[in-house]
């Protein structure tokens, strides 16, 4: 579990998140989303003990984050930024390998256990084929699933991701989010920032909606993502419901005031 109050945090001597009070449940799967420029990023960094210049409280399982040691911190709390770019030509392999680092002293010294995490979470992203490719060398939604399977083999109880399905395709989109589901229903907590309203409405289990670093509302996904909520975050007209049995959300046209 993760929760904070009054959260706040600032970049270049602006306010992006003004004084959040939300709690995140283990075993559960939830969105963050919001306009462009909501806090979405921020308050993942901050959730995940990078961020700098933030005020407030932040909270995993009862202990304050500022109480918790560097390495106790990754066994925990493993996070993937927006930004996917790798400048090293790493073989594919050793990059996810990086996840285990909390646990070895060097990737020389990657024990069975550690090698079978590796192999797992290559696995689920269905990169395991490329494990021998430098990782410059690879397609960008090849490079996400690669950055998401190092998340993955980090194996800690709370995974913060931020936008993991850019430049994915629809097949490994489902499967991203498939497997996301199946982490949370063995108990962990998973925590994702996007933009696809009806993957957040078809997979998640709550919805954090922000809008200039404040809630609009947070709980059940279908509670929070409604017409009317949708619009007045976004701005837009959304048709809600289903498609062929599959719940999705449209928008349908810009409002204007």
């Amino acid at each position: 579990m993760i929760s904070c109050h009054a959260l706040k945090a600032r970049r270049d001597a602006r306010e992006i998140l003004h004084g959040l009070d939300v709690t995140f449940q283990a075993g559960t799967l939830t969105a963050v989303v919001g306009p462009n420029g909501a806090g979405k990023s921020t308050l993942l960094r901050a959730l995940s003990g990078i961020a700098s210049d933030i005020s407030g409280e932040i909270n995993i399982s009862g202990t304050p984050i500022g109480n918790i040691g560097a390495n106790r911190l990754v066994r925990t709390v493993a996070y993937l930024p927006q930004d996917h770019h790798v400048s090293w030509p790493v073989a594919v392999r050793n990059v996810v390998a990086l996840g285990r680092m909390p646990y070895v002293s060097s990737l020389s010294t990657l024990r069975a256990k550690d090698a079978d995490r590796v192999d797992d979470a290559m696995q689920a992203m269905a990169v395991g084929h490329l494990g021998e490719r430098p990782v410059t060398s690879l397609s960008g939604g090849e490079l996400a699933r690669v950055l998401v399977a190092r998340l993955l083999a980090q194996d800690t109880e709370i995974l913060l991701a931020d936008e993991p399905a850019a430049g994915l395709d629809p097949a490994h989109g489902l499967a991203l989010f498939e497997h996301f589901k199946r982490l949370s229903g063995r108990g962990r907590l998973v925590v994702v920032a996007m933009h696809d309203l009806s993957f957040a409405y078809r997979f998640c289990d709550q919805v954090l909606l922000l809008k200039e670093g404040r809630v609009v509302a947070f709980g059940a996904t279908r509670d929070v993502l409604t017409r009317a909520q949708v619009a007045a975050a976004y701005g837009v007209d959304a048709a809600i419901g289903e498609v062929e049995g599959v719940a999705a959300v449209v928008p349908i046209k810009a409002l204007t005031s």
